[in-house]
């Protein structure tokens, strides 16, 4: 063989080499990824040829599988009565923008391709039965979501509500209720007219208020007072008494600044004696320059204490696998004095999801164990055979039993002093108002609560952005929303 033919055989030994070796890493490697491209039209009118599978809360669908007589044999519905309530659970399934929540969360159930349904797809493609996904049986009790969205959107603000609710079962970390408002129809997403869903997400994605985040999960808040339950644990955890004095001034400046603190509307703390108010009496009236004291002057090591006390909570840690993806709540950075005064009352650059707040509630009703939030009960096939059932997890113990019962008694005080009242319920609250950058803008307000007080059965957290009353908007505003599905959850009232 000469030189030439030689190199010709070379070349094109390497380039059947090269081709092998690219279609090897192709068809193994890329797979997946290619097969799961939200451009790869082929898989998704597949995915369209398949009934998927329900989502449910409490034996009420909330998601399903229609026929039709188009292209894609299959269109995701979401019951009219009961989407916009149920929207920041379920997401939505869209051939043009994807899925999201529990859509994208369980995705691989709900289509069949789950490795955990390969016995129900052998079955049918044995049968001749056309593949069906898996179902998805969530925690909420559609009652309460119900209750709470209504409830939410026709709060106490300046127009609808945006805002968001959690309810949480204390002893489990079951999630009972979540709520996000202003929502939207989930089934302007799963339409097959495309240019109706263009216009549809246009819009959606173009509104400030941002009906399609989920505010309870994916929105961070500045958590105002309803933090000081986390500065007193730490107080707790640094062995500081309930009756320890603190500062009962109306302002003080804080360390190392000439800028100065306020306690709400400039006054003294109610309960003082000689200057001064025990830790008890700070909590149960919300006296932010006591706690700015307790945390500067009163605690051996207040930073290491609080910080650490704040991520024993779930705070500066991930965000827990729901299944859907939590935002992480953060204190932020502790740099001095004057900034630890500012964020042991919730300002400065803390920042919480209402999930994270409802867990710090949720703890404090449980004892002080911490349990890890959930959202999906069991997941089945489609003969309604269980797949998976979740299983109450516990996180740790960020407090003793002794230090949740006093705090529950601080926040029994604190309920107390919030106008209107649980009822037949004996509640445990704290209020919040975070004030903004721009003094003229309306304050994020809160409610955290749980009850009974003893042998809680659930805890909740409600946060507003745009309170009726503007600039004076306080948390206690929203008691009354919190109340309502605490009473409907012990009681099994409600509207």
């Amino acid at each position: 063989m000469n030189k030439p033919i030689r190199r010709v055989s070379v070349a094109v030994i390497v380039m059947i080499l090269a081709l092998l070796a690219n279609a090897t890493y192709v068809q193994v490697f890329k797979a997946d990824a290619l097969r799961t491209d939200s451009r790869n039209d082929r898989i998704l009118i597949d995915e369209f040829s398949r009934q998927r599978g329900l989502i449910t809360a409490g034996g009420t669908v909330i998601a399903r599988s229609v026929p039709t007589t188009g292209r894609l044999k299959f269109q995701r519905e979401y019951p009219r009565e009961t989407a916009l309530a149920f929207a920041p659970i379920t997401g939505y399934f869209s051939f043009i923008y994807g899925n999201s929540q529990i859509e994208d969360a369980e995705n691989g159930i709900l289509n069949g391709s789950d490795d955990r349904l390969f016995g129900q797809r052998f079955m049918d493609m044995l049968s001749g039965r056309d593949p069906r996904g898996g179902n998805v049986v969530t925690t909420i009790d559609p009652r309460i979501q119900q209750l709470a969205y209504n409830a939410l959107r026709n709060g106490p603000c300046d127009g609808p509500c945006r805002g968001s609710l959690v309810a949480l079962q204390p002893n489990t970390g079951k999630i009972l209720a979540m709520v996000s408002t202003p929502s939207y129809d989930p089934n302007l997403l799963a339409s097959h007219d495309s240019d109706a869903q263009i216009q549809s997400w246009n819009r959606l994605t173009g509104d400030p208020r941002q009906p399609t985040l989920n505010h309870a999960i994916n929105q961070l808040y500045p958590p105002g007072s309803t933090f000081k339950v986390i500065t007193s644990a730490s107080a707790l955890r640094d062995d500081v008494t309930t009756d320890v004095r603190l500062t009962a001034a109306p302002s003080i400046v804080l360390p190392g600044t000439s800028q100065t603190l306020e306690n709400y509307d400039g006054e003294t703390c109610p309960g003082s004696s000689g200057g001064t108010v025990t830790l008890e009496t700070a909590f149960k009236f919300s006296c932010n320059t006591a706690f700015a004291d307790l945390v500067t002057t009163k605690m051996k090591d207040a930073t290491t204490v609080f910080t650490d006390t704040a991520r024993q909570f779930g705070i500066d840690q991930p965000g827990p696998d729901i299944p859907m993806s939590v935002t992480e709540s953060t204190v932020g950075s502790i740099r001095s004095a004057d900034v630890l005064a500012q964020s042991a009352i919730g300002q400065r650059d803390v920042r919480l999801t209402p999930l994270q707040n409802a867990v710090i509630a949720a703890t404090v009703a449980n004892g002080g164990v911490r349990m890890r939030p959930y959202l999906v009960d069991k997941l089945q096939a489609a003969d309604l055979r269980t797949l998976n059932t979740t299983q109450p997890t516990t996180v740790n113990q960020p407090i003793s039993a002794d230090q949740a019962s006093t705090l529950t008694r601080m926040m029994v005080l604190s309920e107390q002093e919030t106008r209107g009242s649980g009822g037949a319920v004996t509640v445990a609250s704290k209020t919040g108002t975070a004030e903004l950058d721009d003094p003229n803008a309306t304050p994020v307000t809160w409610y955290i609560a749980f009850g009974p007080s003893t042998n809680a059965q659930v805890a909740l957290a409600v946060v507003v952005e745009n309170g009726r009353n503007g600039v004076k908007s306080v948390g206690a505003d929203l008691a009354p929303i919190g109340r309502e599905v605490i009473n409907a959850v012990v009681g099994g009232g409600g509207r």
